[in-house]
């Protein structure tokens, strides 16, 4: 997922890449481990490099104001192709739909799948929204547990 980030009239890109727990955030050169501790009402407890810290966050869609520490800065989902529906691609990921939270898990790593079986379960917006395997194949990875609030296209599963 990528971002611009806006701080004292800056603007920076920055990288989010989806990673078991949390993400791998990359602005500019430098790149840090992000863990998501809690998430409740705007609230973020996060994990920055193994130090903990506190977000407050808003938002009207695409932009989220982020305030740590008493500074707050704007970020913008950066556009990217239209996509409804869980996708899969060549690599076989599947990535979620819309944000919401993994309200169930029903396979693990290492089982096989039939095309249209239900993988996972997302709430979104008090919608359940089935992932379903695009193809037969065998669960190769999963990288998100029950529980956890996931993004717009981050990646769910990968099928090979």
């Amino acid at each position: 997922m990528k971002f611009s980030f806006e701080h004292n009239s800056h603007s920076f890109p920055i990288d989010l890449t989806p990673l078991g727990k949390g993400y791998r955030a990359t602005i500019g050169d430098k790149t840090v481990e992000v863990e998501i501790i809690r998430v409740e009402n705007g609230r973020l407890e996060l994990l920055i490099d193994n130090q903990r810290v506190t977000a407050y966050v808003s938002s009207d869609g695409a932009r989220r104001w982020v305030t740590v520490n008493g500074r707050t800065s704007l970020l913008t989902k950066v556009s990217g192709t239209k996509r409804s529906g869980a996708r899969h691609d060549h690599a076989g990921e599947l990535t979620a739909p819309m944000p919401g939270q993994v309200r169930g898990v029903n396979v693990s790593e290492g089982d096989a799948v039939t095309k249209g079986q239900t993988l996972l379960l997302l709430e979104a917006m008090k919608m359940e929204i089935r992932i379903q395997a695009p193809r037969d194949g065998v669960v190769k990875k999963l990288f998100v547990k029950q529980g956890q609030t996931v993004e717009r296209e981050q990646i769910l599963a990968e099928i090979e």
